[in-house]
């Protein structure tokens, strides 16, 4: 077979793994990808504060700027 050939066919293959996989990873999100039904994440990380340098819960600060 040619290079050229070889490569497009290649090249069609990584295309068609890439779209499945981000196709799929849309269809069935990981765990860590998913939120609640307030859109916080499940996994959530401490934010810095800026007046203390202390972390603060992520779902904190949601919390304040949401008014809950």
């Amino acid at each position: 077979m040619s290079g050229p050939l070889l490569m497009r066919l290649y090249s069609i293959a990584v295309g068609v793994i890439v779209f499945a996989g981000l196709a799929y990873v849309y269809a069935v999100p990981p765990q860590s990808m998913r939120v609640t039904r307030d859109g916080r994440p499940h996994f959530q990380p401490q934010v810095l504060h800026p007046e203390t340098g202390k972390g603060v819960p992520l779902g904190d600060l949601i919390d304040h700027f949401k008014g809950g």
